[in-house]
């Protein structure tokens, strides 16, 4: 064990820890983090050096990661890809746009060869909360964009649970005594980059602070109006869509080769698996996509303790999100146990 691996685990070793739905947690920084996470976060946060020209894109776990990543890979690359010859078609969007946390700097390792071969603008992804990003962004050293997207807790809860489902992680924890044991987690704010609330109010004071630098975006206002939100993530990048781009109706072909039926029939999203922080079956990364879906899948009392804790958390920021839930209920919990 090296100087660095020793420092780490005497880290690690005072650190507040506690256990929830499986994992021991540790929290830094305000967050938590497993152990393995952790240690990819902080030699990030001790080694990444951002070029003015970098895009990272921020979020929460299942709040619309990959469909951030595709699009917007497309926005920046539209003038070197013609639509029909996108690397989307045949490349998932996590193998195109890699976490800094869980692939470049996985377990402490240093990607020089890959960071310094990139070509302009190198776009990243992360989950890290604002306030854990390096000190080289926050001490605005560098003039990257960042684009921050997140969701309401409802649905990014739901998400989660379907996404460990569908790879097998805790299927003990879909049972439904368990489900209220993965509630009282999240709602405690104990999960992986948690609390969600208080990484989307960081993103959210930052970005009204530094608007120029960080552009904050949700998930339900992608679903209302996409050919907007996209025109607004190609004017925020400095890469606004020519006059002869929207006669062509190239932000319409965008948005179409980005949307969720598109990418989730893309063979290279239904078969195979990418390596995040763990190992993931690429047709994971998609399900519905929609606003209100936690309707088939919480049941009332549990939606009412989510709405709770979002309107105790948001109330003081003025943050609000829509939960609309157009359906009735189902039986309580039944697509969990199919």
């Amino acid at each position: 064990m090296d100087k660095k691996d020793e420092e780490f685990e005497e880290l690690f070793r005072k650190l507040h820890k506690e256990k929830a739905l499986g994992y021991l947690l540790a929290n830094y920084q305000g967050f938590w983090f497993d152990k393995q996470l952790l240690k990819g976060t902080i030699t990030f946060q001790n080694h990444f050096q951002a070029n003015d020209t970098d895009i990272i894109l921020a979020t929460l776990p299942k709040s619309g990661t990959t469909w951030l990543k595709a699009l917007t890979f497309s926005i920046v690359n539209r003038g070197k890809y013609q639509m029909e010859e996108s690397p989307l078609l045949h490349t998932s969007p996590h193998q195109l746009i890699p976490f800094l946390e869980t692939n470049m700097y996985k377990s402490g390792e240093l990607p020089n060869d890959y960071l310094n071969s990139a070509s302009c603008p190198r776009i990243f992804a992360t989950h890290v909360p604002y306030q854990c990003l390096p000190s080289f962004i926050l001490d605005d050293l560098a003039n990257c964009r960042i684009i921050y997207l997140c969701r309401n807790l409802l649905d990014s809860f739901t998400s989660l649970l379907h996404f460990a489902k569908q790879n097998g992680f805790v299927p003990r924890f879909l049972e439904p005594v368990a489900m209220h044991r993965c509630l009282k987690s999240f709602s405690g704010g104990k999960v992986l980059y948690g609390p969600y609330w208080d990484q989307i109010i960081g993103y959210w004071e930052a970005s009204s602070k530094n608007p120029q630098k960080i552009l904050f975006l949700k998930f339900e206002d992608l679903k209302r109006d996409i050919n907007s939100s996209t025109r607004n993530i190609a004017e925020f990048l400095g890469c606004p869509f020519s006059a002869e781009e929207e006669k062509a109706g190239l932000v319409e072909e965008i948005c179409k080769l980005c949307s969720l039926e598109s990418l989730m029939n893309m063979e290279c999203n239904t078969k195979g698996e990418t390596e995040i922080r763990f190992v993931a079956k690429n047709s994971s990364f998609f399900r519905k996509g929609e606003v209100g879906d936690w309707v088939n899948c919480l049941t009332p009392s549990m939606a009412e303790k989510l709405q709770k804790v979002m309107e105790e958390k948001f109330h003081e920021c003025g943050l609000t999100f829509e939960i609309q839930a157009t359906q009735f209920y189902q039986a309580n919990i039944i697509i969990f146990l199919e």
